[in-house]
């Protein structure tokens, strides 16, 4: 393929959805594309707009926060793995609504909650805590989330 035919299929790929810039220079690297074609390719793509890493970095805790119910700490663990810098992710994961965060970290335990089966009280709230950590959220925020009196839940 020539530069040219690499680019006009990549900006199509780029265009459907977001992509980072790892995911489409490891989508070259499988294509055998030789190394400073990829990153000629990568960097036309960056300058041209195809990429944005700011544009993915929302679009990617919005979708994995609102859809999936991930919390921060696999949100910047799933970023990292994607190679996206750090001081692109924190502005991002800390403009999330605390309250938003919070309340729907209170929803992944209730539901959690119904299909627990423990012995007793602590090993449920074991369990639960887990499973909210085992989703990416902070034990300081699973603390305050799971001090919820149990009459609220029943409400809701």
């Amino acid at each position: 393929m020539t530069e040219n035919e690499v680019f006009k299929k990549l900006s199509a790929f780029c265009s459907a959805a977001e992509r980072c810039r790892s995911e489409v220079v490891e989508k070259m690297q499988r294509w055998g594309l030789p190394y400073d074609l990829v990153e000629r390719v990568a960097d036309r793509l960056v300058a041209e707009g195809f990429i944005d890493e700011s544009r993915y970095c929302r679009a990617f805790i919005n979708d994995k926060f609102r859809l999936e119910k991930w919390g921060k700490m696999k949100i910047r663990q799933a970023l990292y793995l994607k190679k996206i810098p750090q001081q692109v992710v924190f502005p991002f994961l800390n403009e999330m609504d605390e309250e938003e965060y919070l309340e729907v970290l209170r929803s992944v335990i209730r539901s959690k909650r119904k299909s627990v089966h423990a012995a007793d009280e602590r090993e449920r709230d074991i369990k639960l805590i887990r499973f909210a950590m085992s989703r990416g959220f902070e034990i300081a925020d699973i603390r305050r989330c799971m001090e919820v009196p149990e009459e609220f839940e029943a409400e809701e």
